[in-house]
């Protein structure tokens, strides 16, 4: 089975989420990445050296520079008459661009997958999480999204695969760029942090987040998280939310503050290795999935644990 991966990058390197793609599609057969954007020969040749590619095929116009699911997603229609499956992170990238290659190729969408079984079957996880199905897909060619956390990220280094040009329809004219705001932080992302602080409503307010959960990240190099309610209520920015609506993590330590523990929220994080739950609700599902639980105040937790460090 030949493969093609949508690569996600930022025109010079390659985003971690495209690793565990590569793994999974390598699974299925040789795996051919596809790099599209504006001046993105070092974001190509970075493809190009992933352990496990044997072709990377680079589409260079000023139309994909900022990766505008309108253009792209033609593109990937018309280079998938070669290639039997499409895959791509579950990224909010991911996830806006696969959908409309599905559409365009008239094919169910198999999203999120977690596992790969077979030439054509999956799992992947239903009601948050509470529930693993296996799926089978009838359709000639797949297209899939990968969940990022659920596979083991390919090298970065290693690979030596060729470098092809190509070229599609270019600026479909329905759609342009506007403006990109990104939060800048010197904590690790959310989804390659080893280390993540979640803060939850219990924090009462931005302020308070920012007394109690910050200094203890920065004394673990740790990333930083959030509840949705804690988002909702204004404590922190969209992008730190950990949950079914947000992002999907899973690093080696996740540390639960003053977060009850909602079924969204769980979907988010239960995969993580160690989880530890500081919450002065015994009864909170956070429990439920913490390693490590410690029931107390967490105004008085947090700062003996931070100063401990």
């Amino acid at each position: 089975m030949n493969t093609l991966v949508l690569v996600e990058h930022d025109n010079s390197s390659v985003n971690d989420a495209t690793l565990a793609v590569v793994t999974a599609a390598a699974k299925l057969g040789d795996v051919t990445a596809l790099v599209a954007g504006s001046n993105c020969g070092a974001a190509a040749d970075a493809a190009a050296k992933i352990a496990g590619v044997s072709k990377v095929l680079k589409a260079d116009d000023a139309a994909y520079e900022h990766g505008l699911a309108e253009n792209v997603a033609p593109l990937v229609a018309g280079l998938m008459a070669d290639y039997d499956a499409l895959l791509a992170p579950a990224t909010t990238s991911g996830k806006n661009i696969a959908p409309r290659v599905a559409a365009m190729l008239d094919v169910m969408q198999l999203s999120d997958i977690i596992s790969v079984e077979g030439p054509k079957t999956f799992t992947r996880p239903i009601y948050a999480g509470n529930a693993i199905a296996t799926v089978e897909s009838s359709d000639a060619k797949l297209v899939i999204t990968v969940r990022g956390t659920a596979f083991e990220k390919a090298a970065a280094e290693g690979g030596s695969a060729a470098v092809e040009d190509v070229s599609g329809a270019g600026d479909a004219g329905t759609s342009s760029f506007v403006s990109r705001e990104i939060a800048k932080s010197e904590r690790p992302e959310l989804t390659s942090a080893k280390v993540i602080v979640s803060g939850g409503r219990a924090l009462k307010d931005a302020e308070t987040f920012e007394q109690y959960i910050m200094p203890l990240a920065d004394k673990l190099g740790a990333g930083v998280g959030a509840s949705r309610a804690a988002v909702d209520a204004g404590y922190v920015p969209n992008d730190y939310q950990v949950g079914q609506t947000g992002k999907i993590v899973a690093p080696e330590v996740y540390i639960a503050i003053g977060i009850s523990g909602a079924i969204q929220h769980l979907a988010g994080m239960k995969d993580s290795k160690t989880i530890i739950a500081i919450n002065k609700d015994e009864d909170a599902p956070i429990f439920q999935v913490a390693d490590i639980g410690l029931v107390a105040d967490l105004f008085n937790a947090v700062p003996e644990l931070t100063n401990a460090l």
